[in-house]
């Protein structure tokens, strides 16, 4: 049992390392003036493309990945055709706690932009 295993993982990194070095190496690379302009921004980059960005991008990245995947596992808690008990008071106890640690980020300025 054991070695069939090795030999499928053998043999199935071989196949892509095949197959990633010949789509390397098998193409030709000439760039053309459409791969090579900005891309659906209309203007020309401008300044260093290593600059440092501004935290609050990040956070509100962050702040908008987090109340989607809640929006997310509300969706099918909402579609349920009955709630018992139990299901409705986990659902209260994740809204209560979605909106206090909305109203959190709300009081120490993590949504302000200026």
């Amino acid at each position: 049992m054991s070695t069939s295993v090795f030999w499928l993982i053998t043999f199935s990194f071989g196949l892509a390392c095949i197959v990633f070095f010949a789509s390397f190496y098998g193409i030709r690379q000439i760039p053309l003036n459409e791969k090579v302009s900005a891309y659906e921004c209309g203007f020309d980059p401008f300044g260093d493309a290593r600059s440092k960005f501004d935290v609050r991008f990040y956070l509100v990245a962050i702040l908008f990945i987090l109340f989607d995947l809640e929006v997310a596992f509300l969706f099918p808690l909402s579609a349920a055709p009955v709630l018992d008990g139990i299901g409705l008071a986990c659902l209260s106890v994740f809204l209560i706690v979605l909106c206090v640690g909305f109203y959190i980020e709300w009081r120490n300025g993590a949504l302000d932009w200026s």
